[in-house]
């Protein structure tokens, strides 16, 4: 492994004769220029960027519904495609989005804060929910969008897990105004990968993702081969048509709202299967 230093001007220049203290050199200027610069390195091949923390958003309004009953069965699957949400870490603090915010999958796992706003139904104290997107909430055309309609274009809207709702508001109010905000997604662990497909096509669908908890894109690298681009199917799934059966793979993954990439590298053995969930050992902030 070769690993290969970038020092921003100004330099330093050290006799070649002590390379010990060349390198220890080299770490201590680096360190003493962590505010101001960037130290950059190349890990197996692949330039590194600097860690990107996602910030909250502006408060804005919106309104939230619930679906299902207390159980939250009715939650389980969803159009983002995560499956069995208490197997998958997600519980019932999830949300279906109406599609101005699903924005067409890409908004599958990010996170908000939404708080109960001006409304007899809301409990003063309970400050707001914390969520995350994992199902649509389609338009309904056959009802105006003040009156039934909730989650036609170009409404924001939430429509919560019953259980959630019932956290911030009274159940029978059906309908409340909320005020939301985009925040971290904060993720025990890794970046899972769930495949699925054949030797052929490779299906992922992205699971447990930090920071703004979005996919903008993704690249696939088996060991017999180089990097391969993937396209978006639907939700949090990627896809890529190519031969990766036996192969080790790692994954090239960039953030829709940050546009940060990392690299989860040999995150599934050559004996992968589908319908198996591999975990890596990197996330976003």
């Amino acid at each position: 492994m070769t690993i290969e230093y970038f020092i921003p001007s100004p330099t330093v220049t050290i006799p070649s004769t002590y390379p010990s203290l060349a390198m220890a050199s080299i770490f201590q200027f680096c360190s003493f220029l962590l505010i101001s610069f960037t130290c950059m390195f190349t890990f197996m091949g692949e330039p590194a960027t600097a860690v990107q923390i996602f910030r909250p958003s502006p408060w804005a309004l919106a309104h939230a519904t619930f679906y299902g009953d207390e159980t939250a069965s009715a939650t389980m699957g969803g159009a983002c495609g995560y499956g069995n949400l208490f197997q998958n870490g997600y519980g019932t603090d999830t949300v279906a989005l109406s599609s101005t915010l699903f924005n067409n999958g890409y908004s599958c796992g990010t996170c908000y804060q939404i708080k109960c706003y001006q409304s007899g139904a809301c409990y003063r104290n309970v400050p707001f929910v914390t969520v995350t997107a994992t199902n649509l909430c389609p338009p309904n055309w056959s009802e105006a969008s003040d009156n039934g309609g909730w989650c036609n274009p170009p409404r924001a809207h939430f429509d919560m897990s019953k259980p959630v709702f019932m956290k911030f508001a009274q159940w029978k109010a059906g309908i409340v105004p909320v005020m939301y905000r985009r925040v971290p997604c904060l993720r025990k662990g890794g970046i899972r990968f769930s495949l699925q497909g054949n030797g052929y096509w490779l299906l992922v669908y992205v699971m447990n993702v930090g920071g703004g908890g979005d996919i903008s894109s993704m690249l696939v690298k088996g060991s017999r081969t180089g990097w391969i681009k993937m396209s978006h199917n639907w939700g949090a799934s990627y896809q890529a048509f190519a031969t990766l059966s036996a192969q080790t793979l790692s994954f090239r993954i960039t953030s829709y709202t940050n546009k940060e990439t990392i690299y989860a590298w040999n995150v599934a053995p050559s004996s992968w299967n589908v319908g198996l969930t591999y975990s890596a050992n990197v996330n976003f902030h």
